[in-house]
């Protein structure tokens, strides 16, 4: 018998001895979680306008990515989501810094007012809108504004990392933008 069909059978007597006596084998090492996301970190757009408000952002952290959901009261038509040098906010022109190391600018084409002009979202600190502290890949939220009609608010990432956008009905007759940023590519 050669050495190596020898040191085979001992391997496996071996491993059929400790399997018999209740001592298993150790388990393989376990890899790291994959989410098989296929995103991307290209502009994503939809034109129309919305005829609903918005009402509310907020976010939360999921296994594979970070998500920002923007609540409109009525229907979410259009959007604008891409990464951008820097975001400025609308009308003035005026760069909104943002934490982390790539900009996402969410260009909600919904207004956070009413058509009174009553704020229908106007959050207390508009550079702080969202706690993000307990994420892994977003590092700020800022609301910049509503103008003619749109609604920009800038999301500060960790890095340029892939995302997806799309929109949900409902609750009753509102809607929702979600902005899910993965935490690796």
């Amino acid at each position: 018998m050669d050495k190596s069909l020898a040191a085979l059978t001992t391997a496996t007597l071996a491993l059929s001895l400790a399997t018999g006596l209740g001592v298993a084998a150790p388990p393989p090492a376990a890899a790291a979680a994959y989410c098989g996301n296929a995103w991307g970190s290209v502009s994503k757009t939809r034109p129309a306008y919305s005829n609903g408000r918005i009402t509310d952002v907020r976010t939360g952290g999921h296994a594979c990515f970070d998500r920002m959901v923007v609540d409109l009261k009525g229907k979410v038509a259009g959007y604008d989501v891409r990464y951008v040098t820097r975001v400025h906010q609308q009308g003035s022109g005026r760069e909104v810094p943002l934490a982390g190391g790539a900009d996402l600018q969410v260009m909600v084409r919904a207004p956070a007012h009413t058509l009174s002009h009553q704020p229908s979202y106007d959050p207390p600190n508009w550079n702080r809108a969202v706690n993000v502290d307990s994420h892994r890949t977003f590092e700020q939220v800022a609301f910049t504004g509503s103008f003619e009609g749109q609604t920009m608010i800038g999301l500060g990432v960790r890095a340029r990392l892939p995302y997806r956008v799309f929109t949900l009905d409902g609750p009753g007759n509102g809607s929702r933008l979600v902005v899910d940023v993965a935490h690796r590519w």
